[in-house]
């Protein structure tokens, strides 16, 4: 009986093992593919012949894609962990769910971490210099010898990385025993590497999230019809019609020898036409949509944003009173065993929209940089190059999503896998410090933001204007025509 109680056992683990690698890979399969048509959404249309360099594209295409589907992967990975747990508490022994359990939620986070070390230190770097190498003078010109080039590249970057890393840890730690750990480079070091770039990905969106807050009340300015108040729509139509017309004209009238005068003109007569064609859906949008959706929308953007800064600002001060605050701090009851919210599904379900908003957030604002204005995707005319800069980057703000999600007390879902061994997450300090500097610098953002109309009008006032002190630039509030097709004022 015993014999048999064993048997009957590996076989039940045997086919959990199973089922669990055949969700993981559906899962991954979906985003995969979702992943490849964001991609050729984007990327260059190249001719389709199979010469050396369509293959060497095809190729890092499907790296791309692996990582942009990775990064998709992290960023679902704490939603769909807290959705199970409440899933799993309210209906515990439903024979449809039992597919859903800690193994199966463990597993993958155990496979994004793997993966996203994976793409961030082997697949992109190899994807970045096979595009650009040639292979060495005196060898034979072919896919060989540019796959020779990149190898050889990859190996020397990275003895610089390790290098770099293994002075960085002994000036840090001197420890004769730290030391030595060093030189375990699969127990120590890769995990000390990634720790140090997690960190590294959660201070970037400590700087993009607090601008990205702010920003997404112009985003969706730009996308949404904005009410009409005091404003005849068929009058400013009537006008950019004739600026249309007499745009048209010039460039009828030029002749083909002033070719920057005509790219110029037709610039122009391009942005009329698009100015033009927003006053026409202004124009053609119900009431409805100009005067409840977007209101609407712009209360519930500061309603989750002003939860945000709320429940960081409870955060900060339970981690002043209790050591279980930390990230790093003792583990809970395990999943499907207790909520994690005190409003059970609703408070999970509030933790999951804010965890999307965040993330939407901290890619508007990457974009919004000025450093990082130029990695912006463009339909059909996006290099290769580009694509590989902008997977590399939102891989790294997905990774760091969970880790920011627990540090700022977002949700109270235990990190797993190697995203809650990070040393720095046990480090008071560094953690206290990071919530308050987004609290702080995410109320500054706002109060710019929603305070820039007021400061234009005083510095007119006073004639401090010519002095460029304010720079409202960015958020399209000086008198040019905005992208909804009118002009903004105080």
């Amino acid at each position: 009986m015993e014999g048999q109680d064993e048997v009957s056992a590996r076989e039940q683990h045997f086919h959990s093992q199973v089922r669990e690698s055949t969700i993981c890979f559906l899962l991954f399969a979906i985003l995969y593919i979702v992943s490849y048509f964001i991609i050729r959404r984007y990327k260059r249309k190249s001719d389709e012949q199979e010469d050396e360099d369509a293959i060497v594209n095809r190729i890092s295409l499907f790296l791309s894609t692996f990582t942009l589907a990775v990064s998709a992967g992290a960023v679902l990975l704490l939603p769909f962990s807290i959705i199970s747990n409440e899933i799993l508490l309210s209906f515990p022994q439903n024979y449809y769910i039992q597919w859903l359990n800690g193994s199966l939620i463990h597993g993958l986070w155990n496979l994004a971490s793997l993966f996203s070390n994976l793409c961030l230190f082997v697949l992109m770097p190899f994807a970045f210099f096979f595009l650009e190498s040639e292979g060495f003078a005196g060898l034979k010109k072919g896919i060989r010898a540019r796959i020779l080039e990149t190898l050889v590249m990859l190996v020397l970057l990275a003895l610089l990385i390790l290098g770099i890393v293994w002075v960085a840890s002994a000036l840090i730690d001197k420890d004769a025993a730290s030391m030595e750990s060093l030189y375990d480079l699969w127990e120590f070091y890769l995990p000390y590497l990634y720790s140090c770039i997690s960190l590294m990905g959660c201070l970037l969106l400590l700087l993009c999230t607090p601008v990205g807050l702010s920003r997404m009340f112009t985003v969706m300015g730009q996308l949404l019809v904005k009410p009409t108040i005091l404003e005849d729509l068929d009058e400013q139509i009537y006008i950019i019609t004739l600026e249309e017309e007499a745009l048209q004209r010039r460039l009828n009238g030029l002749s083909s020898s002033v070719e920057y005068n005509i790219m110029e003109l037709e610039q122009e007569l391009e942005n009329v036409k698009t100015l033009k064609t927003k006053l026409e859906r202004r124009k053609k949008a119900s009431a409805w949509e100009r005067n409840l959706v977007y209101p609407a929308v712009m209360v519930l953007l500061l309603i989750e944003t002003s939860i945000s800064v709320l429940l960081v600002a409870c955060n900060i001060l339970c981690l002043l009173v209790d050591e279980t605050a930390m990230p790093k701090g003792t583990r809970g009851p395990g999943i499907g065993n207790a909520s994690l919210s005190a409003f059970g599904f609703v408070g999970a379900a509030l933790e999951i929209i804010l965890i999307f908003y965040l993330m939407v957030s901290s890619v508007v604002g990457f974009y919004s940089l000025r450093f990082f204005g130029n990695f912006i995707p463009k339909k059909d005319d996006t290099t290769m190059t580009k694509i590989i800069g902008n997977c590399v980057s939102i891989l790294v703000l997905s990774s760091a999503l969970p880790v920011m999600s627990r540090t700022l007390g977002i949700t109270r879902f235990d990190l797993l896998g190697d995203f809650g061994r990070f040393n720095w997450l046990g480090n008071f300090y560094i953690v206290l410090s990071y919530n308050l500097l987004f609290a702080i610098v995410t109320t500054l953002c706002l109060v710019r933001k929603f305070t820039s109309a007021v400061r234009e009008e005083l510095f007119k006032a006073l004639g401090l204007h010519k002095l460029h002190l304010s720079d409202t630039s960015r958020d399209s509030e000086t008198s040019k025509p905005s992208a909804n097709g009118h002009h903004k004022a105080l």
